[in-house]
């Protein structure tokens, strides 16, 4: 899908200047995109696909697609939306065609609405004086050094943590609290609705608490 826009009111600011140099065909423009996005559409890509180098032809589809679809772009939403629609889209496309995925659609319902928990039920209590209740609690990282929870490892653990989700869960929490789009902007850029995006996003969040959790508290205890 080269355009995936419909009627709107034409693109203003910042958008509208990088729009017009696109379709002038200046390619400072267009390298200065590739370099600001480049890296964020490659992690989303990579997602949906089985390699890093198929991610990278997605990317570089995704790319064309911008390129071929600027000048009927109209502003429904913000550049950098509409170039992550054209790339989840192609993403989508290439990882059903490698049959590592179902339609991003069915994902996204299955991983909302079906019956998975977000954290084990293991960690409430089912009895007793007060059921439904923690047993094991999150784990505070206060008196953690900084310098620990902003490392490479630590990073690494969550990198890992992200490429094990369902490919969903992993894009939402890779746009939202990676790349920072906001949830307008990643339920516009999927095509999902709000429910889906909060609760596919929780449930990754969770997922990658625990994997942290995890790493954490075993480093603390060798500490």
């Amino acid at each position: 899908m080269d355009n995936p826009e419909a009627s709107a009111s034409a693109p203003s600011g910042e958008d509208a200047r990088v729009i017009a140099s696109l379709r002038a065909g200046d390619e400072v423009a267009f390298e200065t995109l590739v370099r600001e996005y480049g890296p964020a559409m490659l992690r989303v890509a990579s997602l949906h696909v089985r390699s890093r180098a198929v991610a990278e032809e997605v990317v570089q589809e995704a790319w064309l697609g911008v390129l071929r679809g600027v000048g009927r772009f109209e502003g429904r939403s913000a550049l950098k939306t509409w170039i992550f629609r054209i790339l989840t889209n192609t993403a989508k496309t290439r990882g059903e065609r490698e049959s590592r995925t179902l339609p991003f659609s069915a994902l996204a319902v299955d991983d909302a609405g079906g019956d998975e928990p977000a954290v084990e039920p293991e960690r409430f209590a089912t009895e007793g004086r007060w059921p439904g209740h923690w047993t094991s609690p999150p784990s505070s990282w206060s008196e953690l050094p900084e310098s620990r929870l902003l490392g490479a490892e630590t990073r690494a653990v969550i990198d890992r943590a992200i490429a094990n989700l369902p490919a969903a869960q992993g894009t939402v929490i890779t746009m939202r609290d990676i790349e920072g789009f906001d949830s307008d902007e990643v339920c516009n850029a999927l095509e999902i609705s709000e429910t889906n995006q909060r609760v596919l996003l929780h449930r990754a969040r969770s997922k990658v608490r625990n994997a942290l959790e995890e790493y954490l508290e075993g480093d603390r205890g060798c500490s």
